[in-house]
């Protein structure tokens, strides 16, 4: 069977970004009915993955980027790690980076968290790292990825030792998180929590803002003042309606809550 040019295209374009083999690329571009993003999402999604990268390749890449004085990639490794793939260290596609590599704290790697996520990832040089990066951002569309990917971010950005969160530091994840997944309220979120509360944010204050940014409607309309949300949730929306932010909630008096 001859391949139309645009099939042909799409199977050297799949076979350059995974590395796979004809055989394999054809098999994975047929099953998901020659779409690239599907088809990747179905080979990446394969075990399989893992024989595709360069075990010497990913050596050489950790080291580049090791710390002179220790085992790990640390900030200035990162730093240049970002510059070299082209993408601002602030930028919320490093957080996916951490993930994939199941990081256990922020501005660091180790070793095994660096060659482990690289291999997942199918990824054994710069310049597939760099292909892999739209990949990345599209998993932030996904509704149980961004979940994931939002629970991770707790653990990841925390001191090491402590169980809760600095304000300042939840309040920039906030921020950099929900300018991904729109949610109208977080700013308003911020403010009140530098306003009022000032004290770190704990992981179930943190993981139900998820579910209440999700389930509950910007304008409140559907806020069930009887729901088990955390007290620092309620006084949120006792805030929202004191500053005329949010009109007509009806609270059935929260104050019977305490």
């Amino acid at each position: 069977h001859k391949l139309g040019r645009g099939h042909r295209d799409k199977l050297q374009q799949f076979m350059s970004i995974t590395g796979a083999s004809e055989k394999a690329a054809l098999q994975t571009l047929k099953a998901s009915d020659w779409h690239l993003e599907g088809a990747f999402d179905v080979f990446y999604s394969q075990p399989q993955v893992k024989s595709f990268t360069d075990s010497r390749h990913l050596e050489e890449l950790f080291n580049r980027y090791k710390d002179p004085y220790s085992d790990m990639i640390l900030v200035d490794g990162i730093t240049l790690l970002c510059n070299d793939i082209q993408v601002d260290p602030q930028d919320i596609v490093m957080l996916v980076v951490s993930w994939h590599m199941k990081a256990a704290t922020m501005c660091e790697f180790s070793k095994q968290e660096f060659i482990g996520g690289l291999q997942a990832l199918g990824i054994d040089s710069l310049e597939k790292f760099c292909e892999r990066i739209p990949f990345m951002r599209s998993e932030l569309k996904d509704e149980q990825k961004f979940r994931e990917i939002y629970n991770f971010a707790f653990g990841w950005a925390k001191e090491k030792g402590q169980k809760s969160l600095a304000l300042d530091t939840a309040i920039g994840m906030w921020q950099l998180l929900f300018a991904e997944r729109q949610w109208p309220l977080v700013d308003h979120w911020c403010q009140f929590l530098q306003a009022r509360h000032n004290k770190a944010i704990s992981r179930d204050t943190w993981s139900q803002l998820l579910e209440f940014a999700r389930s509950v409607d910007p304008e409140l309309s559907n806020y069930d003042a009887e729901g088990a949300w955390p007290y620092l949730i309620d006084e949120f929306v006792e805030y929202l309606n004191e500053n005329g932010i949010i009109q007509n909630v009806q609270l059935n008096d929260l104050s019977q809550k305490r």
